[in-house]
């Protein structure tokens, strides 16, 4: 408040004055009191009180010892990104074998996009393979040769899985199976995984529900009420994945992990923020 019980404000002609004022130069404080007010023969005591009332809590003026007035540093942007600003794929897929070491293929693609904390799009597709189903992987995934016979090869859906990935944390439970799978069918296609980080739900999961004995997808969905309808089948796992992410980014919220590269240290377990103790089974981690 004013010597004479008038309130400034951030956008008075006053404070406006007194911005371009410093910010042509360095100002002592009875020069601004003239340049702001108009005093010309002010006493010291009354010029200093104005200009102090005027500028004393306004962030962008800092004012030396001496009584000389600058313009203040800006705040250095902060260019990390949020978690409420990261896109994620997530991931699955099903597969004529267990290794691409020694020639599995895809027979089924999903990626469930995720961003600002819900599900905004989905691929999903079968896959011809070029081989033969073995009996055992039918047994698993209900996929059998009659299902896949028409279906794209991967090469016709590179494209369209590239899309889909670009931009995006590559999200799996256990990440690095379906992360070789996709990259080695890109690479025959003569194309590319894109360039980006990714995120196992499993690595996650250990940090967020430490209680947890097991933490395998059925594990997880049963914890979180998440019903998998087909379960083995790419689609169906994705967005039972997704779905426990979400429910995992919330509780990675909660414990004040609001960057991305938090969440990266947290899981990798280099925690940047001070989390409590938990109890078994509390969604807690430190």
């Amino acid at each position: 408040m004013s010597p004479d019980g008038l309130r400034f404000t951030a956008h008075t002609p006053l404070v406006q004055r007194a911005l371009d004022a410093v910010a042509r130069e360095p100002i002592g404080t009875p020069e601004l009191a003239r340049a702001v007010f108009g005093l010309r023969q002010a006493p010291p005591g009354l010029a200093s009180r104005l200009v102090f009332d005027l500028l004393g809590e306004d962030g962008r003026f800092r004012v030396d010892p001496q009584g000389v007035w600058r313009l203040a540093d800006p705040e250095p942007a902060d260019d990390r990104q949020t978690l409420a600003d990261t896109k994620f794929a997530v991931v699955d897929v099903e597969t004529t074998g267990s290794s691409v070491a020694r020639g599995a293929r895809i027979v089924e693609f999903s990626a469930v996009l995720v961003e600002a904390g819900e599900v905004k799009g989905e691929y999903t597709t079968l896959v011809n393979p070029d081989e033969w189903i073995p009996r055992w992987v039918t047994r698993l995934t209900g996929i059998e040769m009659d299902m896949v016979r028409d279906a794209p090869r991967f090469r016709d859906i590179a494209g369209r899985v590239r899309q889909a990935l670009e931009g995006r944390v590559f999200v799996a439970h256990n990440v690095g199976f379906d992360w070789r799978f996709v990259a080695e069918e890109l690479r025959m296609a003569n194309s590319v995984m894109p360039d980006g980080p990714k995120l196992c739900t499993v690595r996650l999961a250990r940090r967020v529900l430490p209680g947890l004995r097991r933490r395998g997808l059925d594990s997880l969905s049963r914890y979180y009420d998440v019903e998998i309808v087909n379960r083995h089948r790419a689609g169906d796992d994705a967005r039972a994945t997704a779905t426990i992410l979400l429910r995992m980014l919330e509780a990675a919220d909660r414990q004040g992990i609001l960057y991305w590269d938090e969440l990266e240290d947290w899981v990798s377990g280099r925690p940047r923020v001070r989390i409590p103790p938990a109890r078994p089974g509390e969604e807690l981690s430190a």
